[in-house]
């Protein structure tokens, strides 16, 4: 025969043939999905019943002999010599049975559906890996079973075919016309025959596959008994005796058991392959070698078609490995015992001449290639069948789900067999050979990948009851499989994981949500587990501090704006969203989950009920975060009377109605599913930001309540005002032509105690850090800091500017220093821009700077002399800083920072500090009140 077979091995992937029903648990029986008609008696599925012998050893068994027992076991002895090509089989062994344990790791986890391989690997690391790696697999299955195909017709034909060079047949069997179109009608009928076997069903195959075991086990006994039996012969060699000028042996001697023949045969005596013309390495022919030590995934792959998977997988595939391992060892002791090296390296099929009857180990090539083909056929068609049954590709596979009333799914079949039939018109397919197994080397470690994700993740459902495996046996498997693709061939290597990875972006944007889990999650959660106990809270420094918001929303349907500017004032902190829903319905969580990625922004979601709104807060203050990353700051909507607007339904028109309204509610109706929030108030209640939902308006005297509490437990606290018609590219566009810079104010100065004019407290330096960061974020970049320096008309300007512009300096913060002046005691007050090194009032004349320095000696006297007089501030007062703020301001600002006094220790006072807060902010557009209770900023390195 020939010795032009393929040397691939081949594969069996095969998988269970059901319905689209969830995967029960192990030992579970399988439940109807609700809604689906029951089936008629004369259509239920066959009854899984392969056992471990038929299901799984017989075919593992075959897949990892292959031809290469035949035909390529001398010629690793031949090259390597029998110390090397026993090192072989023992590194080859070492990587398969890495990959091995974790096959059997896998299985006894749990019930394994249709896919074998994709599915365990679909299940463990989600759809995208799953889906690229059940894609290569199908391809690899496909061109396999031509591989084999081919490879069939080619030993028929050297057998049987007639020579095409015109010379007289040798033989009387020679009758077979031979060429490439008769070769390709020679494979299609092959195809055909294995296309039919499938066809029918599993099962049959299953029988099939027993008689080639039984043809392939009996010729293997001959080949063994041959050894004993037959005497010293010399046999003729193939090829020609002359081969790039060099003279070659046309014989070679079966010497039968000798000692001089084994110590000749011990050590490695690399050459020429007569049939490539290529020197063999190390390299070249443990490639060839491990080539048929692998199909290691034959038995896992039948799981849709096994009694017990979990029990069979394990028992089978390690009993198949064992006993193909101790096969080839002596079978190579046998060979390196009684065969010269000229015999082993110049005929491959040297077996079938020194056989006992030379037809056994022709028919023995012939009935595992056949098996082969087929196996890689019916894998491949299971595989495509699962794929279409998840729907990862939608409906690019979706002819491929239909079954037949015995549950083969025969589209599945018709189309791997078509691409089969593609394949077979390349005619020869050696160059494509290594990839094919560089594929099934890919799924492999992406199996070894599945079970060491399982293990590092240490899932409480990760129990296998196979437990002889480690995540270091997960690791040599990878790192195994890998070496072995790039010996193989590199660049294949390279092509064949840039294609996977490919693969696995494409899926991973294009296919829909799976409920199978991911891994990647579990991973996430056990690395953040680790991490958050190592974020000790007692080494917190100044210098490293970053804002970590809890911002509590009512309804997020007026709430917009404000959702996403505090993501940008966030600084890669922590940000939670905090609510107190009516009812902690789970579609309500869910909506605010959808909201967030609607948003796009980044933030956690957290609900909570309670008895009160006040409560509710404190409960969320307390529970919000993890150890290290809890919230230190507080964000809650202005208490006042403004309308909500929904900017939830359509942000181009929600400024143009009322909530009363018809076209209103008919918007409303159009209004995506993914949101389920409830209605926004009507006019007369208060803001919505303090009304969470319950239908009662929130008092006052609650509210203050709740700024109280959070600063009492050292939360940091901003109140947001004008916040429901916020958008932030409006907000960052000049609002004129002739502008070109967008602004933000900043006021870091108690407005409500004249008498304190300090720019260095903890709540000042709180509010310029909020600034910086909103500056730094790149959004906000082209937006300019203006910093204004409050002084009472007829003090000194220089000191206090100059100090300022100090610390600015050594904050490293960069911003415009306006001057806001007003008369002393607050009856009125005026603005002008800062001009140079001189103010003006309001009537236009120079102030002159005498004296600055005096007045900076007794600076803190003076701030000190006054107690506070919050609650006896006059609303005219409260007005003209109102005033003074809007027409310092020029050009408007994007947004505004202000200081926010603490709430008066005397609880009848929160009325009057409401309404002290109400009077300041009027009309004043978007602005953030903030008081700071922790030191958030430094000047040192």
């Amino acid at each position: 025969m020939a010795e032009r077979t393929p040397l691939l091995h081949y594969r069996l992937s095969t998988s269970v043939n059901e319905s689209d029903r969830p995967v029960p648990l192990a030992g579970q029986a399988p439940e109807q999905r609700p809604g689906t008609p029951r089936q008629k008696p004369n259509q239920q599925r066959q009854p899984k019943k392969l056992s471990i012998f038929f299901g799984v050893v017989i075919p593992t068994l075959l897949s990892m002999f292959s031809v290469v027992v035949f035909l390529r076991v001398g010629f690793a002895v031949g090259h390597s010599g029998l110390y090397q090509a026993i090192a072989m089989f023992l590194v080859a062994y070492f990587i398969i049975s890495m990959t091995v344990l974790s096959v059997c790791a896998i299985s006894t986890n749990g019930a394994l559906d249709a896919g074998g391989a994709y599915y365990m690997i679909s299940r463990a690391l989600g759809p995208e890996f799953g889906g690229s790696i059940g894609i290569m697999f199908f391809f690899a299955n496909v061109c396999g079973c031509a591989l084999y195909v081919l490879g069939l017709v080619e030993a028929i034909v050297a057998t049987f075919g007639i020579p095409e060079d015109g010379t007289l047949p040798t033989s009387h069997f020679q009758v077979l016309p031979s060429g490439y179109w008769w070769s390709l009608l020679y494979g299609t009928a092959v195809a055909l025959v294995c296309l039919l076997v499938c066809l029918v069903g599993a099962h049959i195959y299953a029988k099939a596959t027993f008689i080639i075991f039984l043809v392939v086990m009996f010729v293997l006994g001959t080949i063994f008994v041959s050894f004993f039996t037959v005497g010293p012969r010399t046999i003729t060699l193939p090829g020609s005796a002359f081969f790039n000028g060099s003279e070659f042996p046309t014989t070679g001697n079966f010497t039968g058991f000798k000692l001089d023949t084994l110590l000749f045969n011990l050590k490695a005596d690399y050459n020429v392959d007569y049939t490539t013309g290529n020197m063999m390495t190390f390299a070249t022919v443990f490639a060839v070698m491990f080539n048929g030590c692998t199909g290691i995934m034959a038995g896992s792959n039948m799981s849709g078609e096994l009694t017990n998977p979990s029990y069979s997988i394990p028992r089978g595939t390690i009993t198949a490995v064992i006993f193909t391992f101790i096969i080839y060892n002596l079978l190579s002791v046998l060979v390196a015992c009684s065969c010269d090296r000229v015999l082993l390296q110049r005929d491959y099929s040297f077996l079938r001449d020194i056989n006992i009857w030379n037809p056994f180990v022709t028919v023995g090539v012939y009935s595992s290639t056949l098996s082969a083909a087929m196996s890689n056929l019916i894998g491949g068609s299971r595989i495509l069948y699962a794929l279409a049954k998840d729907d990862l590709f939608g409906k690019v596979l979706a002819p491929a789900k239909k079954t037949s009333h015995s549950g083969n799914p025969w589209v599945s079949v018709l189309i791997s067999w078509f691409l089969v039939q593609l394949v077979l018109f390349s005619g020869k397919l050696n160059t494509i050979a290594s990839i094919v197994t560089i594929f099934f080397l890919l799924v492999y470690a992406a199996v070894d990948l599945a079970c060491l994700a399982l293990e590092w993740a240490s899932a409480p459902n990760f129990r296998p009851t196979f437990r002889y495996f480690t995540w270091h046996t997960c690791v040599l498997g990878i790192v195994g499989c890998l070496v072995m693709m790039f010996l193989i061939n590199a660049i294949y290597a390279s092509a064949s994981i840039a294609f996977m990875l490919l693969l696995l972006l494409v899926i991973h944007y294009l296919s829909p949500t799976s409920s199978w889990g991911y891994i990647s999650q579990a991973l996430i959660f056990h690395q953040v587990r680790k991490y958050l106990l190592m974020l000790d809270v007692r080494k917190d420094h100044v210098k490293f501090w970053r804002p970590q918001v809890l911002l509590m929303v009512s309804n997020p349907r007026s709430s917009v704006g404000l959702i996403t500017f505090i993501n940008d004032i966030k600084k890669s902190g922590l940000y939670v969203l905090d609510t107190l829903p009516s009812d902690p319905l789970q579609s309500q969580y869910d909506s605010w989950l959808s909201l967030v990625d609607h948003l796009n922004i980044k933030a956690f979601v957290n609900l909570t009920l309670s008895d009160t709104v006040r409560h509710g807060v404190q409960h969320l203050l307390f529970i919000s975060g993890l150890g290290g990353m809890r919230p230190n700051t507080l964000v809650l909507g202005f208490y006042d009377d403004c309308l909500p607007k929904d900017r939830l339904i359509d942000p181009t028109t929600s400024n143009n109605y009322c909530m009363n309204s018809t076209d209103h509610m008919e918007e409303l109706e159009k209004e995506p599913p993914m949101f389920h929030f409830a209605s926004l108030r009507g006019t007369g209640d208060r803001q919505d930001y303090g009304d969470f939902g319950d239908g009662k308006a929130l008092r006052s005297q609650e509210y203050v309540s709740i700024i109280a509490d959070a600063m009492k437990m050292l939360k940091n606290v901003v109140l947001a005002r004008y916040f429901n018609n916020f958008d932030r590219a409006q907000a960052l566009s000049p609002p004129t032509p002739s502008q070109k810079r967008v602004y933000v104010d900043v006021w870091p100065v108690n407005l409500l105690r004249p008498d304190s004019c300090s720019y260095v407290d903890t709540c000042s330096l709180f509010l310029l850090q909020l600034a910086c960061i909103l500056n730094m974020v790149r959004a906000w970049r082209k937006a300019r800091l203006r910093l204004f320096l409050c002084v009472e008309e007829g003090r000194s300007v220089r000191g206090s500017e100059a100090k300022l512009g100090q610390l600015l300096k050594d904050l490293r913060i960069k911003a415009q220093v306006p001057c806001a002046l007003g008369p002393p005691g607050g009856a009125t007050l005026a603005a002008t821009r800062r001009g140079g090194k001189k103010s003006q009032t309001p009537d236009g004349n120079e102030q002159n700077n005498l004296g600055a320095v005096k007045e900076e000696e007794n600076e803190e006297e003076y701030v000190n002399s006054f107690p506070s007089n919050a609650t006896r501030l006059s609303d005219e007062y409260l007005s003209a800083v109102n005033k003074l703020i809007k027409e310092a301001a020029k050009p408007a600002p994007a947004v505004r920072f202000l200081y926010l006094p603490r709430p008066p220790a005397d609880t009848r006072r929160y009325t009057t500090y409401l309404q002290q807060l109400e009077l300041l902010t009027q009309d004043l557009g978007p602005t953030l009140l903030i008081h700071g209770v922790t030191p958030v900023i430094t000047t040192d390195l």
